[in-house]
């Protein structure tokens, strides 16, 4: 969503210091490089590229239904998109990224159990449960890699469509309201057990979303992340804070496409992307896999919640703790925009994804995934 509004800045962002990273030690820990390790290496990018293809044949196939009746797909997917949790951890490796691209440091090729210290005990934290939120024109589907990694270590995991998104079969258009488009996370919630909490992760313009759901229940989220998204202040809405460089970024502006359903004379109700863009603009890092699913399963994003200004009070969304996950090889949501969000309203703590383009569930989903476990340990 980022990228219809945001602006490019030419001045150097001003340095943050960054979280700890975690050393490569992928090859002590196999004590070199044995054909063993090779062998696990070669089977767990088979086991990906069959993630890849189901994943991409079942955006294909959803595709084709909406073009045939624009019917609701077959299945109850109203509320999240899972992967197989720890009971099959046994009889399946873990995905990993396939990109060809060198592994660096922050997105070592690493299971879960050498990611995470093994003597923390989810029990010991105050939730274990993960819900994620996609950004404009993403779905749940794009999270596919960070639900398979956190299950993996144990966490539950939700990722929710929001209205007219991923297979919510909602047209975009005819979306009028933040809460109207927010309403599948906020059911959600509501649904909670008395006393269960939740850490919201909101990427892109699923910021001001898990913003408006902050503001309603505080009481039941534990943390929010800010995953290179739109971190709002009381009376601002995602576009003011998308729109507040005064130099336009033309990749971005070439980009947007504006749907009028209601006439050429009349306001827009959606916004879509350039499908031959969108490598350029939010997938620059990311494998080829990803950005193909992501050029037949992405939708429009609905024009009215994007300029709607947010009324967040500090008794109920100033309660909730905050972290942001900068992104810092960003072409939609350029480092300098997150640094003003930022400054405008600090969070607790700042991480920061190195080689990460705006969509690091793709192009770094291992460093994203230590992060997310990072802060769920933070007591």
């Amino acid at each position: 969503m980022g990228s219809c509004f945001s602006r490019e800045d030419r001045s150097p962002p001003p340095k943050r210091r960054g979280s700890k990273r975690i050393a490569n030690n992928a090859a002590a820990a196999d004590g070199g490089f044995g054909s063993n390790r090779w062998t696990r290496i070669r089977s767990s990018r088979k086991e990906e590229d069959l993630i890849h293809e189901r994943a991409l044949a079942a955006a294909i196939l959803f595709q084709q239904q909406l073009q045939n009746g624009g019917g609701t797909a077959p299945f109850d997917r109203s509320a999240s998109l899972r992967y197989p949790n720890g009971s099959s951890k046994k009889n399946q490796a873990l995905p990993r990224s396939s990109s060809s691209r060198a592994r660096s440091l922050t997105d070592p090729l690493l299971q879960p159990h050498q990611l995470v210290n093994q003597d923390i005990k989810l029990d010991n934290l105050e939730t274990n449960h993960f819900v994620l939120v996609h950004g404009g024109g993403f779905g749940a589907w794009c999270w596919y890699k960070t639900i398979a990694l956190l299950e993996e270590g144990g966490y539950k995991v939700t990722a929710v469509d929001l209205t007219g998104s991923g297979v919510h079969s909602f047209d975009t258009n005819n979306i009028t309201s933040l809460s109207q488009y927010v309403k599948p996370l906020t059911d959600f919630i509501e649904k909670l057990t008395n006393g269960e909490k939740v850490i919201l992760v909101g990427h892109d313009f699923g910021g001001a979303c898990i913003s408006y759901a902050m503001e309603i229940f505080p009481s039941r989220i534990s943390k929010a992340v800010f995953l290179a998204a739109a971190m709002l202040t009381s009376g601002q809405s995602a576009l003011d804070i998308f729109s507040e460089k005064v130099e336009s970024n033309d990749l971005m502006q070439r980009a947007q496409v504006f749907r009028y359903a209601n006439g050429n004379n009349r306001p827009p109700t959606a916004i879509d992307f350039d499908k031959s863009l969108l490598r350029d603009l939010l997938f620059n890092q990311s494998p080829s896999k990803d950005v193909a699913l992501a050029s037949v399963s992405m939708r429009p994003i609905p024009f009215s919640p994007v300029l709607e200004k947010l009324s967040l009070s500090e008794t109920s969304h100033g309660s909730v703790r905050r972290f942001y996950i900068q992104t810092l090889e960003d072409n939609a949501i350029p480092v300098s925009v997150q640094e003003n969000m930022i400054n405008a309203s600090p969070p607790e703590r700042v991480f920061r994804l190195k080689g990460a383009d705006h969509s690091p569930f793709f192009s770094k989903p291992q460093a994203l995934h230590k992060h997310l476990v990072e802060i769920s340990r933070i007591p």
